[in-house]
């Protein structure tokens, strides 16, 4: 295994040289991936074809699947895409902040980030380490997740580095990310808000805010990451405890039974049938998203031979983001692509 070159920031006051020395490598067409608040990002310029185009060829990722271009500032944002007065609301209400908006493409941004749509996914973050480094660039930054397609998504620098190996030049690491999920993904482009991802951004949040209803389907999916393909998932395979038979099927693998969930596995195994030492439990729904991806990764790699996950009892707040993200790494998963 070859690793990148991994680059240590502070999280909160990233050194201005590390930044700048990432920025370049970035004004160069070269791809750094750097902590966001959701996730770790694979990021290369957002205007630059070619630069675009080594995204889609170190994750393994489908051409027509669209990337998120990060700015800086609400402002920049109005340069690749055309912005209303309800997108500007938005803007202003959520941003910095895990919500992307899906608007229409003033022509600038290469098809490579759009996949051929005459939309733009469009985010400012959160985190000081990736404001500072889209800053710094002086461009929009185009990022999906760190990661090879399929996998579940990077939350530390460690998880990039072992699914991308040399295939990204450097990796800031800014520690653990705080929300563990993807952005919500809203389509704006239409009378009404329409979600087409559900993430770290609370729907109900978004409604209370702005005094309108988002449709909770309907819209392109086309238009938005994560939404077409089975993806997030483990090398192990995922059982989803839905009471329709999971504790047959998990049993049905032999070896050890790994448990990740807000219970325990007595709500479904009988003493013995699981591994104590494979059990992973999270106090809230907050805890349990922000956890996802990390655990996924820890299970695979400890042995365990399948790996039996609790849905949250709700889709309020992160739940929505946090069922979603669990159905689609589940082996049931319908859809047969990999991709995020």
């Amino acid at each position: 295994m070859s690793f990148p070159r991994i680059l240590a920031v502070d999280p909160w006051n990233p050194d201005p040289k590390a930044i700048g020395e990432a920025a370049e490598f970035l004004r160069c067409g070269r791809l750094v991936a750097f902590p966001t608040e959701t996730v770790y990002g694979l990021g290369a310029n957002g205007l630059d074809p070619a630069a675009a185009a080594k995204i889609y060829a170190a994750k393994g990722r489908p051409s027509d699947n669209p990337l998120i271009l990060h700015f800086s500032s609400p402002g920049d944002a109005e340069s690749a895409v055309l912005v209303n007065g309800r997108a500007r609301r938005l803007m202003e209400l959520f941003w910095p902040g895990p919500l992307t908006l899906v608007l229409p493409s003033r022509g600038v941004v290469p098809r490579e980030v759009t996949a051929g749509l005459d939309t733009v996914a469009v985010r400012m973050p959160s985190h000081p380490v990736a404001l500072a480094l889209i800053a710094a660039a002086g461009l929009p930054v185009a990022a999906p997740s760190a990661n090879s397609s399929g996998r579940p998504s990077p939350t530390d620098a460690l998880a990039v580095a072992s699914d991308l190996e040399d295939r990204v030049d450097l990796v800031l690491d800014g520690g653990p990310t705080s929300v563990g999920l993807e952005s919500t993904v809203l389509d704006l482009t239409g009378e009404q808000m329409v979600l087409l991802r559900p993430g770290g951004c609370p729907v109900e949040e978004i409604e209370g805010r702005t005094g309108g209803q988002v449709l909770r389907s309907g819209g392109n999916v086309r238009r938005s990451p994560g939404t077409r393909y089975r993806h997030y998932a483990p090398s192990v395979p995922l059982i989803l405890h839905d009471g329709a038979g999971a504790r047959e099927k998990a049993l049905a693998f032999g070896g050890r039974i790994a448990w990740l969930g807000m219970d325990g596995p007595e709500i479904l195994f009988a003493p013995g049938e699981t591994d104590g030492e494979l059990s992973l439990r999270f106090s809230t729904p907050e805890n349990f998203a922000r956890g996802l991806f990390h655990a996924l990764r820890v299970l695979e790699s400890s042995g365990a031979s399948v790996i039996v996950a609790q849905r949250p009892g709700n889709e309020a707040g992160i739940a929505l983001a946090l069922r979603d993200r669990l159905e689609r790494a589940s082996s049931g998963e319908k859809n047969s692509g990999l991709e995020n």
